[in-house]
């Protein structure tokens, strides 16, 4: 028997979200964008100019899907896990727990919303980026498949570090000394081809790389990793995160405490 969604409960909660966003949403954009405008002055002309060309495209090129991938992934993290840490200090919570909604339609709600401020700043950041330098893009579609998968899988993550998280510094722990230094160590801004066999062999640990490479095969059509490798890890990740909320849900794992 199919179970129709609550609709009016996603809107709501979808909808919550977004406008929260969006009263922010001058700070929201100009951070990310004044973000990226550094560092492809930093990157793209003052080191770019020694660099010339990674794998037969100009430096400053090569970085857009590094920087795209860099705020797509702190940015999805942020959104979700304050998206529902909110609630929980708030204790509306258990009004959303108590409420004919089920697992799904909150992921949606909470987990779309995120995932969609995610895409809009991808968006955003491509835009500023052609400001700065001609790149192009060999695979759109596939490019915006990578862009929302990579979008819902680390919002589904940011969820669970909300949902793990009680209380506020716990919030910024794992992007910042997790996520950001392996996105900064996952080629985002180097071709991993260009460190030793040694440290090559390392990196393939690093998730952010399968991430990374996929992306950027999508604009030149060149990656350090096969796409379909970088697919199924992805995809691998975001099946990982589903499982971690089901158990959250079902337990009711700092949720109903």
């Amino acid at each position: 028997m199919n179970i129709p969604l609550n609709i009016h409960a996603i809107r709501a909660i979808y909808g919550f979200e977004m406008a929260r966003w969006f009263r922010t949403l001058a700070q929201s954009i100009a951070s990310p964008a004044i973000s990226t405008s550094l560092y492809f002055v930093v990157f793209g002309s003052a080191i770019g100019g020694r660099m010339g060309e990674v794998d037969g495209v100009n430096y400053g090129a090569f970085i857009v899907p590094g920087l795209v991938m860099l705020s797509i992934l702190t940015e999805s993290i942020s959104n979700a896990s304050f998206g529902i840490y909110m609630p929980k200090y708030s204790g509306t919570i258990y009004e959303v727990l108590s409420a004919p909604v089920s697992i799904g339609e909150i992921l949606i709600g909470y987990v779309g919303a995120a995932a969609t401020k995610s895409v809009i700043l991808g968006f955003i950041i491509l835009i500023t980026a052609r400001l700065f330098v001609t790149y192009h893009i060999e695979h759109p579609l596939v490019m915006v498949g990578f862009l929302v998968l990579t979008a819902v899988t680390f919002s589904l993550f940011g969820f669970i570090i909300g949902v793990w998280a009680d209380g506020w510094e716990k919030l910024q722990i794992v992007p910042l000394l997790i996520v950001t230094p392996l996105t900064f160590l996952g080629g985002s801004f180097y071709s991993i081809s260009m460190l030793p066999p040694v440290w090559q062999t390392v990196t393939l640990f690093n998730p952010v790389v399968y991430l990374v490479s996929g992306f950027r095969w999508s604009f030149y059509g060149t990656a350090d990793v096969g796409v379909g490798v970088s697919l199924a890890m992805t995809t691998l990740f975001l099946a990982l995160c589903l499982g971690a909320v089901w158990w959250m849900f079902r337990t009711g794992y700092r949720l109903k405490a």
